[in-house]
């Protein structure tokens, strides 16, 4: 502006005549007209200068109270979030794209101790003795505690966030609840199997009454006696089953190898094997998978094995084959499986066999394999109905996992 009102002025400077006075004063007269009226303008360029600075004053306030409101708010949510995470009862875990844990809440901190945080979250699972889907699912401690996992990926950063929750506790009450169920359904069955129980007994009555004749041969003595002792053996086992089925496979585990329980199962089977003029082939996918151990309470997890084995006897009759096979199911589980060339199972019943007291036979209890199923789930484990692979009848895969010892 200074430099305007300078080349302005310097022509009228030397514009002055230096003549006469009129002249000279007229002259002088037009400058500080022309200098009046470049104050004027420079006051009102002035002015406007100081109305624009005013509004970007009030502005910039503005601007700055709504940030400070904003920054405001994100605080209280912030320590609202920060409040809330310290009060789940779950842990939450945030890890990065390389799975380092960055962030944990005091409930984490609990499950996995203070030093969690830059701690890669896979070392600290296998720290803890972690068994199950460490993905997504449920895990199980050293310790014994099981906990749920969820996982969910962050919007806008990189790295997921993960809850865990405790559920040991909710896992028992429904352990509890399950055998309470199945206490209540045996009770309603009660009737039924009175009189399946009824059959066996009678007819030991009528052959004990056959052994009072004095005329009888010791061949014929000795056929009467095994008849009697099928009857109360298959008494036995029916009784044996509802025992099973009532404490839903619940046992100590300790670890065993596979070969052991191979072997109890050969021994047990060959009885049943002889009468049925059956035969069995033991298929190992791996020579080292003998060694391996599963954490099994014995005598139970044979006991499924047999109650597979003797359906197939039932099923396929005299002279039918079965086959057991074992193999890797995965890291750390293991699969035995065993199918028989027997008729099969009809698709229509496929979904039911596993109900409690579904039976197509007049000699069975209907507990068979849900006390199958009910050892496998004391057990951490699975059995599933599964097409025959070698041979022509149903297959029955019972999957275990691998012993920590």
């Amino acid at each position: 502006m200074s430099e305007k009102i300078g080349k302005k002025l310097a022509p009228v400077t030397e514009a002055l005549p230096s003549g006469p006075l009129d002249a000279r004063e007229k002259a002088l007269a037009e400058a500080f007209a022309e200098f009046n009226r470049l104050s004027a303008d420079l006051a009102q360029s002035y002015r406007e200068l100081e109305r624009r600075v005013e509004l970007l004053s009030e502005e910039l306030a503005a601007a700055r109270s709504e940030r400070l409101v904003q920054l405001a708010e994100k605080e209280r949510l912030a320590n609202r979030l920060s409040q809330l995470l310290e009060a789940l009862p779950g842990a939450v875990i945030v890890t990065d794209t390389e799975g380092f844990v960055r962030e944990a809440n005091p409930a984490a901190m609990e499950f996995f101790g203070a030093l969690l945080i830059a701690e890669n979250w896979n070392d600290v699972l296998r720290s803890c003795g972690a068994e199950g889907d460490a993905g997504s699912g449920e895990i199980r401690l050293a310790d014994g505690r099981r906990l749920s996992l969820t996982r969910r990926n962050l919007a806008h950063e990189p790295g997921s966030i993960w809850l865990l929750q405790d559920v040991t506790e909710t896992r028992a009450l429904q352990t509890q609840l399950d055998r309470h169920q199945r206490l209540a359904a045996m009770g309603e069955m009660v009737a039924g199997l009175a009189h399946q129980v009824r059959t066996p007994l009678a007819s030991v009555l009528l052959y004990l009454s056959h052994l009072e004749q004095k005329q009888l041969r010791s061949e014929q003595r000795e056929r009467i006696l095994g008849r009697i002792r099928g009857r109360i053996l298959h008494l036995e086992g029916m009784v044996g089953d509802m025992l099973q089925f009532a404490r839903g496979g619940e046992a100590e585990l300790a670890p065993c190898a596979l070969s052991i329980l191979v072997a109890d199962f050969e021994d047990m089977l060959a009885v049943p094997l002889r009468d049925a003029n059956a035969s069995l082939q033991i298929e190992w996918a791996s020579p080292a998978l003998a060694d391996v151990k599963v954490a099994c309470q014995r005598s139970a997890l044979v006991g499924a094995m047999l109650n597979l084995a003797t359906n197939a006897i039932g099923a396929g009759g005299q002279g039918v084959n079965l086959c057991l096979q074992i193999e890797q199911g995965g890291p750390k589980s293991i699969i035995i499986g065993l199918e028989d060339d027997g008729p099969g199972i009809d698709p229509v019943i496929a979904e039911r066999i596993f109900e409690p007291f579904f039976t197509t036979s007049t000699q069975g209890t209907g507990l068979g394999l849900p006390v199958v199923r009910a050892v496998m789930e004391a057990h951490e484990g699975e059995v599933h109905l599964e097409p025959a692979r070698r041979l022509s009848g149903a297959r029955f895969s019972l999957q275990l996992p691998v012993s920590a010892a």
